[in-house]
């Protein structure tokens, strides 16, 4: 009798455990969409390209341009660089799926390059699609990290 409830109380222990596992699978894209973020992030550069020049250093960054998150033709976002021609957009995980923004979303300067040497292009713009860089986890936050694939003109 007592082996009998020892392996009933055992059986039930197993089955306890198992629940938490149970619904961290059916809510785990939930909760990580819940402790989430993804991070659209990069640098423009005053270039014909907006890309880093050849030796890198000597190439001057992009300020104040406009950069905007296109999904199908719309803007969903956008960001102006900094002094050092960085940018940052924040979106929220419910509203955006990652395979989604890389396959149809691209990001767009829509500041004239002249703005930053009056020797380029007063009209046209940049471009780039965009490609995962992995994830960073800060706490319970799960950011993903994106990146232009890497600027090219476009004429207007």
């Amino acid at each position: 009798m007592a082996l009998k409830t020892l392996m009933l109380v055992c059986l039930l222990l197993a089955a306890m455990a198992l629940i938490p596992l149970i619904a961290e699978a059916q809510l785990g894209g939930l909760i990580s969409g819940l402790l989430g973020l993804i991070r659209i992030q990069g640098t423009v550069f005053c270039t014909v390209d907006g890309n880093i020049g050849v030796n890198g250093t000597a190439t001057p960054a992009f300020p104040n341009a406009l950069v905007q998150l296109q999904c199908g033709g719309n803007v969903v976002s956008s960001s102006t660089t900094n002094g050092s021609g960085m940018f940052s957009i924040l979106l929220d995980p419910l509203q955006f799926l990652v395979p989604s923004l890389i396959n149809n979303c691209n990001l767009a300067v829509k500041t004239p390059l002249s703005n930053c040497n009056t020797s380029l292009a007063s009209i046209g713009g940049l471009s780039s699609t965009l490609q995962v860089m992995g994830s960073t986890v800060a706490g319970l936050l799960n950011i993903t990290n994106i990146i232009p694939t890497g600027f090219g003109f476009l004429r207007a």
